[in-house]
């Protein structure tokens, strides 16, 4: 049987966490990357250089995921609402480590602005997990869905030859939309339109800034 955790083993959890998502190359994928023993095509110096740009933008897609859920665990009421989150997360930490990879490969970087981007999220998630978790898991829900139309609006912007980042795009857009089911089975609330269109406003920001820096 699992012990409940302790209020100093949650902080150095997070913690951990944190350093694990900023922290260039310490995030560990406990599932294999979807690029592995795929071959790319010929990609010249502009493709090579776009498909860094959008798997930046993905990497710092997942340090705002991965904070977002660590900020709506620490403010959960519901346990199983909690190990949801949790679990979820866990799931993005295998994102963040394929992006980076992916970002190696390409012989580009991750962006100086994740802990700007976590910060915000991570309060974004502890706020509304604060209100309710209907609330927090509708979040979740519609965070997913704005994340998973980016994914397709990518995967038709990568090169021809771009063959592991597609890979890599692909099986990410299949858990994020399992999150989001996850989400709304678990009792999420689904967000208006207007509310939608907020946080795609939102989205664009960061993809437009981040895709360079």
């Amino acid at each position: 049987m699992d012990r409940e955790q302790s209020r100093s083993d949650r902080v150095i959890h997070q913690l951990d966490t944190v350093l694990r998502t900023l922290m260039p190359h310490a995030a560990s994928a406990q599932r294999t990357s979807p690029a592995n023993g795929v071959v790319d095509g010929a990609l010249d110096d502009h493709e090579r250089r776009h498909a860094a740009g959008l798997m930046r933008v993905n990497h710092t897609g997942e340090v705002c995921a991965q904070a977002l859920y660590q900020g709506q665990s620490v403010t959960a009421k519901l346990p199983h609402v909690r190990k949801q989150m949790e679990l979820s997360a866990l799931e993005e930490i295998d994102h963040l480590a394929w992006c980076d990879e992916r970002l190696e490969q390409l012989q580009s970087r991750t962006s100086y602005l994740n802990p700007l981007f976590y910060v915000a999220s991570f309060s974004i998630g502890a706020a509304t997990g604060a209100v309710s978790d209907r609330i927090s898991l509708g979040v979740v829900a519609a965070t997913e869905e704005q994340v998973g139309k980016r994914l397709d609006s990518h995967l038709q912007s990568l090169a021809s030859g771009d063959n592991r980042s597609r890979a890599i795009l692909r099986q990410m857009a299949i858990d994020e939309a399992h999150h989001a089911q996850l989400a709304l089975e678990a009792g999420g609330v689904r967000f208006p339109a207007p509310m939608k269109w907020g946080m795609r406003l939102v989205s664009k920001v960061m993809t437009k800034s981040v895709y360079h820096l």
